[in-house]
């Protein structure tokens, strides 16, 4: 089990890898007391016969550059095939603003394939490469030194069987004529839109049964506030505000340090020094905010007028369609959307691109009266009724 501690080491690796079709990539990282991703360890392999195919690379050595690393994404002649890649992009873009060229994602393309929704790499690694996986590792600190010999093989295990499981999946997918799906899906992956996080958007990501403009100007201006503090201290945003503390700043409006005492739900490092200046500060800005800048929240589904008849046949040809590609439900829609279609909305992502070819156009066309469902044995099928 080689572990690579040199920029010299890791250079002579990617050229090797680079002299192959593809390379497996994996790593292992921290994120409990950081905003960012902290790298602890990068499995690499290639299919190789020496034993020298797979190793690990130790970021945390000082003076080791990833940059040769980097050289091998901007490769587009080898696939760099990656498990559940989004964590592990999100390191690499964070780091060096690179995406590796082309991407392949099991996960992603297991789905497609039909082995079920969010498939774990363990089930993968069983019903493809036919072995088990060794578990006693999984929750290790890995940014903790000397890893232990158990630790290196649980981490090699990660690359070295996901080569199995990529050169089955390629076969699948190129069979089935569906590399265009899967190179749709990962189209996201590789968005930096993905992976920014612009602190006066963040206010998004907050449920929040309250949506009047005054209340939703507050959300905003303390979730920035928040976003930003968190971003430049590389601390996670729950250590200076959970989202309850925040909503219950937005309704208080705490305008002294008297007031941000009293609240009820605020941590006690948010009650003082420039946490505490930053709420106050974004209180004001919030209070200040012009009512037609407040941030608007889209009409939910629940409001919206669906046709409930519908919605259950839409449901049908969901899972009658799906079961026909031998693709998961959920990678093609889910409940809201198939109550977006009943109620006359149109973009979706499941009216679009692959998803319209399993299902969309089909459900676009019983939504127009076009088709009905019936039985054939024990399956559902279309039938078109200017034919009946």
């Amino acid at each position: 089990m080689r572990t690579l501690t040199t920029t010299k080491a890791l250079s002579e690796f990617c050229a090797s890898a680079r002299e192959c079709d593809y390379v497996t990539i994996d790593t292992e990282f921290l994120r409990e007391r950081t905003y960012y991703s902290k790298l602890c360890l990068i499995q690499m392999a290639y299919r190789g016969e020496n034993g020298a195919d797979a190793v690990l690379i130790d970021p945390l050595v000082d003076d080791l550059s990833l940059e040769p690393l980097y050289d091998l994404f901007r490769d587009t002649s080898v696939v760099k095939v990656f498990h559940a890649a989004r964590q592990d992009l999100e390191i690499f873009f964070v780091d060096a603003k690179v995406f590796p060229e082309p991407l392949f994602d099991t996960q992603v393309a297991a789905m497609v394939c039909g082995f079920g929704e969010q498939v774990g790499y363990e089930t993968l690694v069983r019903k493809i490469a036919r072995q088990a996986l060794d578990k006693s590792s999984r929750f290790t600190d890995w940014s903790r030194r000397p890893l232990s010999d158990a630790q290196k093989t649980y981490a090699l295990a990660d690359v070295t069987h996901l080569r199995d499981i990529y050169e089955f999946l390629k076969v699948e997918i190129e069979k089935s004529s569906r590399t265009k799906w899967v190179e749709e899906e990962l189209e996201v992956l590789t968005s930096p839109e993905t992976y920014i996080i612009e602190p006066q958007n963040a206010w998004a990501r907050i449920k929040t049964r309250t949506q009047s403009g005054r209340f939703m100007a507050l959300v905003q201006t303390l979730a920035e506030f928040r976003e930003g503090y968190a971003q430049s201290k590389n601390v996670p945003r729950n250590r200076i505000m959970k989202d309850d503390a925040l909503l219950e700043m937005a309704s208080l409006k705490p305008t002294s340090h008297k007031e941000l005492n009293g609240a009820r739900l605020l941590q006690r490092d948010a009650r003082r020094g420039e946490i505490a200046d930053g709420i106050l500060a974004a209180v004001s800005k919030g209070i200040a905010m012009p009512a037609d800048k407040a941030p608007k929240i889209a009409k939910a589904n629940s409001n919206i007028q669906v046709n409930p008849a519908l919605a259950d046949l839409l449901r049908v040809l969901l899972k009658a369609k799906c079961d026909t590609a031998g693709v998961a439900q959920k990678l093609v829609a889910n409940a809201a959307e198939l109550d977006a279609i009943a109620a006359g909305e149109r973009d979706l992502p499941s009216l679009r691109g692959w998803r319209a070819e399993v299902f969309g156009q089909d459900a676009l066309r019983l939504s127009e009266g076009k088709v009905a469902l019936a039985t054939q044995g024990d399956k559902v099928v279309t039938i078109e009724l200017d034919a009946v």
